[in-house]
Order: structure tokens, then sequence, then C-alpha cells
């Protein structure tokens, strides 16, 4: 019989203070491997098990001792400290999303139910096995500049063309680095969530689409000549566009929309550079 054994403590969320860093601010999400937790499982034999409110404490201590200030520096140092404290675990897969906060001065902020960076990373003992950034849950909406027509129609299609109309969209962006290591350094070399985020807007406010496929291929390919260091972007996309419900008869560009059916379209997107 073969075990794949897995374990570990989600939704840890903490806030970490500095005086000259400002706030840190996160859930993580961890998973532990390792054929040494097998006897918990096939004899009740705990001896070697990290229990996972442990695990939970081990993080506040480590984001206390945390030097730098990005969420992906984090991971990969909580990452290496356990896998130093606890020999028992093999490998590890982390998760971190930021909290996110705005910031009005030095000392006041308040929290956003915006997007967000996160940061998924699998390590082992002695090396960085995967490293994916990201920046989840943008919401953005275009009101002109956007089209959809000329596409396939037979007897189910009721969608009308529309050669200029406003756009909704969820959006996930994903991306991986040609060095991992340039990604949990805090140095120059890192991309930061917020970059992309912002050059992400950037292309939406001035790029007119066909579709939201054409808009996605531009946003990657303007992320891979902007940032040298991404070797791979992704994105998920959803059409969230409202419905029409009421035309202004003398403004043609005058309308109500109403929030559109549960049913919405999806898109993804994949672009690597070339080797």
């Amino acid at each position: 019989m073969r075990h794949v054994i897995r374990y570990g403590k989600h939704n840890i969320s903490f806030y970490r203070t500095h005086p000259t860093r400002g706030l840190l601010a996160g859930r993580v999400n961890i998973d532990v491997f390792g054929d040494n937790f097998l006897p918990a499982y096939t004899e009740g034999d705990n001896r070697e098990v990290v229990a996972t409110d442990t695990m939970k404490n081990f993080v506040y201590a480590m984001a206390l001792e945390y030097p730098g200030a990005s969420h992906e520096g984090f991971a990969a140092f909580l990452g290496r400290r356990l896998l130093t404290t606890y020999p028992q675990m093999q490998s590890l897969r982390l998760f971190v999303e930021e909290i996110p906060f705005a910031m009005h001065s030095a000392k006041l902020l308040s929290p956003l139910d915006d997007d967000y960076g996160t940061v998924e990373l699998e390590m082992e003992r002695d090396r960085l096995r995967t490293l994916r950034c990201g920046r989840r849950n943008l919401r953005l909406v275009k009101l002109t500049g956007s089209a959809f027509k000329d596409f396939a129609r037979d007897a189910y299609t009721t969608l009308p063309e529309r050669s200029d109309r406003p756009l909704f969209i969820h959006l996930d962006v994903h991306w991986r680095y040609r060095r991992m290591e340039d990604g949990i350094a805090d140095g120059p070399a890192r991309i930061a969530s917020e970059a992309v985020r912002g050059a992400v807007i950037a292309t939406f406010d001035d790029f007119v689409s066909m579709s939201i496929q054409h808009l996605v291929h531009e946003m990657g390919t303007r992320l891979l000549k902007q940032f040298a260091g991404m070797a791979e972007v992704s994105f998920e996309a959803e059409n969230r566009l409202w419905d029409t419900s009421k035309l202004s008869e003398g403004e043609p560009a005058t309308r109500v929309f109403s929030d559109p059916k549960p049913a919405h379209g999806v898109i993804g997107l994949t672009l690597s550079r070339d080797a």
C-alpha cells in the first residue's frame, strides 16, 4: 500500500508592526510532507507529529524575527526555519496571502476589501522547488473602449454584437521568475505585486480590446516586456459585465445596468518567454 502524507495548519493570520518597515499583514497556509509521519496514520503513534497549533505559534514567532518587509521574503524565511527546526518534515508547501490596508499616514491605516498579493512556494530541505507569485481579486470596470463582435453565431446565439461596450472583469494574475531567488529577496529584482497591478490597470485603461482574450494577451505581453525577471505570466479572468436594463432614447450612451445572472464567462491564458 502506497501512502502520500500531508497535513498542516491553514488560515493563520498575523499582523507584524515595525517602526520603519511598517505593517506586514497576511494569512498563511502550511502543508508539510514526510514519511516520518506515517506511524501517526497507521499506528496512532504521534511522537514525530508537530501539532498544528505549534505551527500556528511558530508563524507568530517567525513574523517577529523576520528582518524583511515582503510577503515573498517572509514565506521563504518561514519555510527555511520550519525545515531547520523540525527535521521530520521532508518538504513543505506554503501559501501566504496579503491582508491589504490603505495607509492614510505613517500611523493611520484602514483595512481594504480589495485585491491582494499572494505567494505560493514548495521547499525541500536543500532547495526552493517552486515559486509562484500573484495578484488576486482584481475588480476592474471600463465604461468604454472594449468590443465583442464577429464571433461565431448559430441557432443558439442570442448575444448581440457590440463595437463598444462597458466591460467588468474579475481578474487573477500570477507569475514565475527566471531566477526564483530574485522573488524571495527584498532587492530590486523582486517584482512587487503592486507594480503588476499598476501595469495591468494601465493596459486595461488605454488598450482597445476586441474581446477579453485579446485584452489579457496584451496585458501579458506588456508585463513580460516591462519585467525582465518574469519568466511566465498567467491569467484567470471572468466576464462579469452588467445586464443592460434601460437605454436613453435621446442619449444612447446613457444607460442603466443591473447585476448579471450568476453564470459568467471564464478566460484563461499563460504566456512564457521563449527559451
